[in-house]
């Protein structure tokens, strides 16, 4: 893995969450100043945020956990870890406790991330000033929608899962079909980086695996609940940026998220697909620094 990824000069830390585990995590900015949590999804890392960080780390503490099993985080074994959403809703809540964060938290979330620290937000609803909702979920699949049939052949089957752990293709692909403009060769291989073995692309399967689909799915459970407190958030300032050529998180989740959040900011771009963050980079920055600095603490 290389030393150094282009845009991301940042430095690393860790976090003990139990049994020896090292969740990594990003803390950029001055200490007292109002957090910004920023949450990834699958197979992406705290490298997708980059650019966000650089630019909001000079008047917020940007706060960026890598789940662990990927990014620079430890990448142990189905034996010692359990990779479900539970488990990293506990994560992030062990990590926050740590850091001593219980107040005025923007939360900021992208693809399973929005499971994860939604699922989060509505136990700890009182420290959650903010949101920024990128191409996620944090409900079942809307009705009538099934996975596609990428995410099916992962999640159901032995070929999938060699295709993911041999192969890498989970990420390779994100990588080349998660954006309408083409990463430069540099940003793919940092975001390829942590997947560089076998062993190493466990979670990635593991992620896709614990995409519920029915109430007898572990996820379910504590999906289904997130879902059912959203309203606890529905009146905080929610900025949403979606790219509609996400062949996962379509317009259907947008839709989802505006019925929920009515009065949200929504910004939805033609030209974007599931990695928006990287499609839309400068429209997202200022619609973000806009929103912050329209909706003080």
């Amino acid at each position: 893995m290389p030393a150094t990824f282009p845009d991301y000069p940042f430095a690393s830390n860790w976090f003990d969450r139990g049994a020896g585990i090292r969740m990594h995590y990003l803390d950029e900015g001055p200490r007292d100043a109002p957090p910004v949590l920023m949450v990834h999804g699958n197979p992406s890392w705290s490298y997708y945020w980059r650019h966000l960080v650089l630019a909001l780390r000079g008047r917020y503490r940007c706060i960026v956990p890598d789940h662990i099993g990927m990014g620079l985080s430890d990448k142990p074994g189905d034996d010692a870890y359990r990779h479900t959403l539970a488990w990293r809703i506990q994560d992030l809540d062990r990590l926050l406790a740590h850091l001593g964060i219980d107040r005025d938290l923007t939360v900021a979330v992208h693809d399973w991330g929005g499971a994860i620290a939604l699922g989060w937000a509505v136990r700890h609803a009182t420290a959650v000033r903010r949101l920024v909702i990128l191409n996620t979920a944090a409900f079942p699949l809307p009705a009538g929608k099934r996975l596609p049939w990428t995410l099916r052949l992962v999640r159901n089957t032995g070929l999938g899962a060699w295709l993911v752990c041999r192969l890498n293709a989970f990420a390779r692909g994100a990588a080349w079909l998660g954006v309408y403009r083409r990463l430069a060769r540099e940003e793919r291989r940092a975001l390829l980086a942590p997947y560089d073995t076998p062993a190493h692309r466990l979670a990635t399967l593991r992620f896709v695996r614990d995409i519920p689909v029915q109430d007898t799915d572990p996820a379910w459970g504590p999906l289904v609940d997130t879902e059912r407190r959203l309203g606890l958030l529905a009146d905080r300032p929610t900025l949403l940026c979606w790219g509609l050529r996400d062949f996962v998180f379509d317009e259907d989740y947008l839709n989802q998220f505006v019925r929920r959040f009515p009065g949200a900011e929504v910004h939805a771009y033609e030209d974007a697909a599931h990695y928006v963050l990287e499609d839309a980079r400068a429209r997202i920055l200022g619609a973000v620094e806009s929103f912050l600095q329209r909706h003080p603490l």
